[in-house]
């Protein structure tokens, strides 16, 4: 009977450790997962793109929308922006190549560092809501300021008549500008993304099922926010003004900062928690200080709070890895008591122990990404550039703007999600047995393939062009198509399909409950990191060619030699591979202990997926 009860109770109720609006124990009828009002889907821009699909995805995605909203208008103005950066940075600023695209790598890098800060602050003290909406409030004064600067005739960057260079007060502002909107999205990427997956319980099986679907559907939408902003976006800045289309990206984002807080009601929340390193510092301390102490005979005799005490947060299972911070968790045989130990650093639970262990396993496929970053961080700047080169008309009508090809690394992207999602997921399932189909890391691992194959492909192409400039130097390669470019972009984008999914998935499930929003900002400085090193590679790059005779990057593309680059990131992207599969071959899951579990060796684990037998 009390079975019984306890199954009705959490049908009923969510036990994870959320709140809904109003500090109560969540209804899991009418909060979280997928549930929102429909009208938020009717809203958004890319509704119009789902009234093709039947009802079922629609209610699929209803939940999703009221965060997907704020995210769909924060991407379309992202890559509004930072895919015609590099053009506006040339044409404009009258950067030369070089410094035009080592701007726009420490520009991407410090909007993708930035989510470290923004993270650990959403989940020490602000809790992700407010986080979302006062990062939220700060993008929007960044475009409001971008948006004056090319608007207000004393801070435009060039008076009327001939323009060498822009006015210092222009350059002034639209860094700021540009800047800001790093800050916001600092606090606002990591935040809403792990906010949105707060709304599944990993305890409840139908919703963690789920949830592996999320990341799934999020980056669809968010491809779809790319795909406007890159095409209507870029065709107003291109045929309009780079007013106008700053004008739009602020009323639309001041739309959806509205939208996102009429679903307030909906949400499930969680309480920040305090700093999330403290209790890992903890654990180095006591280790450290308990060195010399024998291992326990049994990992049943490590310290662990009991289940009915723990009130935040899961319990974590142990594992055999880095035995030297299991002595964090040994009881000493002294007068002091188990709660003196552990206010003195003395004394850390097995769940500390393994969250520590989690965070130290992660260290080597963050690294082992690295690679992978620096290809994603090439399609938005020497691929953009390669495009602007080339013939660009339809029909002799109409002309494609130059980062609207982007658009097919998105449509790449969308097709490739949609088809594991709906297809390979389900296949996988009944192959495997495993909830996710596959490993989170062979996801991620097939997704560095295809972006591999990417910089061998624009290598091929980028020859072709160059033999096309060689024959015709006074056309240059504008008798070629820019649809040559399409493999490239398309491959990029299935590969991100696999491979940023597959990140996002990875550092959010396998971090420590308590640090979730700084997971998906361990992701995002995977990307940020790697548009630094970019930069790096092209100075390096350069001045070792240089010195040997011509520099493989000169003032323009057509007197560059990209295809030796893109090589050269290929050789070193098969190399990283070898190394990352023996990584993944060898990496431990995150392995929980399910609400029933009583022991610390209580555990078992599949694929990835942790399993926990019920005593």
């Amino acid at each position: 009977m009390e079975q019984k009860q306890k199954e009705v109770d959490e049908k009923k109720w969510v036990y994870d450790s959320s709140e809904d609006h109003k500090g109560r124990l969540p209804l899991r009828a009418s909060t979280g997962v997928w549930k929102a009002s429909l009208f938020i889907i009717v809203y958004m821009i890319a509704a119009q793109q789902y009234q093709k699909w039947e009802v079922v995805i629609v209610m699929k995605m209803t939940k999703l929308a009221t965060n997907l909203a704020i995210e769909f208008s924060e991407r379309l103005s992202y890559f509004g922006i930072a895919t015609s950066l590099i053009l506006y940075l040339s044409k404009v600023m009258h950067e030369d190549l070089k410094s035009a695209a080592k701007s726009v790598n420490y520009w991407s890098g410090v909007t993708t560092m930035m989510p470290l800060l923004g993270g650990f602050l959403a989940d020490a003290y602000l809790g992700r809501f407010l986080m979302v909406l006062i990062s939220s409030i700060v993008y929007l004064l960044g475009l409001i300021l971008l948006t004056m600067s090319r608007v207000v005739p004393s801070l435009r960057p060039c008076g009327p008549g001939a323009c060498l260079e822009p006015r210092k007060v222009h350059e002034v502002v639209f860094f700021l500008a540009i800047y800001l909107i790093s800050i916001g999205t600092g606090g606002h990427k990591p935040a809403l993304e792990s906010f949105g997956a707060d709304q599944f319980d990993d305890d409840y099986f139908e919703e963690r099922k789920k949830k592996m679907s999320y990341f799934n559907w999020w980056n669809f939408g968010l491809c779809s926010g790319l795909l406007l902003g890159v095409t209507v976006i870029v065709y107003v800045q291109d045929h309009v003004s780079w007013g106008a289309a700053d004008i739009i990206l602020c009323v639309v984002m001041a739309i959806t900062i509205v939208v996102f807080c009429v679903g307030r009601p909906f949400y499930r929340y969680r309480k920040p928690m305090g700093s999330p390193l403290t209790p890992l510092l903890q654990i180095l301390v006591a280790a450290i200080a308990k060195r010399k102490l024998p291992y326990p005979s049994n990992p049943s005799q490590l310290y662990e709070v009991p289940a009915a005490e723990k009130t935040q947060g899961r319990l974590l299972c142990h594992t055999d890895k880095l035995k030297f911070l299991d002595k964090a968790a040994i009881i000493e045989d002294n007068e002091n008591s188990v709660e003196k130990q552990r206010s003195s650093w003395r004394l850390g639970t097995v769940t500390n122990v393994e969250e520590m262990k989690l965070i130290l396993n992660m260290i080597p496929i963050w690294l082992g990404c690295l690679p992978f970053g620096i290809c994603v961080a090439q399609a938005s700047t020497f691929f953009i550039k390669q495009g602007a080169t080339m013939n660009r008309k339809i029909d002799n009508d109409f002309l494609i703007p130059a980062a609207s090809i982007f658009s097919l690394a998105a449509l790449g992207m969308i097709a490739t999600v949609t088809i594991y999602e709906k297809i390979l997921v389900p296949v996988l399932r009944r192959a495997t047995g495993s909830e996710r189909g596959i490993k989170i890391l062979q996801r991620i691992g097939i997704g560095m393939v295809f972006s591999m194959l990417a910089m061998i492909v624009a290598a091929l192409v980028e020859k072709k062009r160059l033999g096309v400039v060689e024959k015709n130097p006074r056309t240059g390669s504008m008798s070629m198509s820019v649809f040559w470019l399409a493999p490239q972009f398309v491959i990029i984008g299935i590969g991100d399909g696999f491979s940023l999914v597959g990140l996002q998935e990875y550092f959010y499930d396998q971090v420590p409950d308590s640090m979730r929003s700084l997971g998906i900002a361990f992701y995002l400085s995977v990307i940020g990191a790697a548009n630094f090193l970019s930069s790096l590679m092209i100075t390096v790059v350069d001045n070792i060619t240089e010195k040997n005779g011509k520099s493989w990057f000169g003032k323009d593309l057509n007197t560059s030699r990209l295809d030796k680059f893109y090589w050269l990131l290929a050789i070193m992207n098969m190399l990283n591979l070898l190394v990352y599969v023996i990584l993944a071959s060898r990496y431990s899951y995150k392995n929980v202990q399910r609400r029933a579990a009583v022991a610390v060796a209580d555990c078992s684990k599949e694929d990835g997926v942790t399993l926990t037998s019920m005593a």
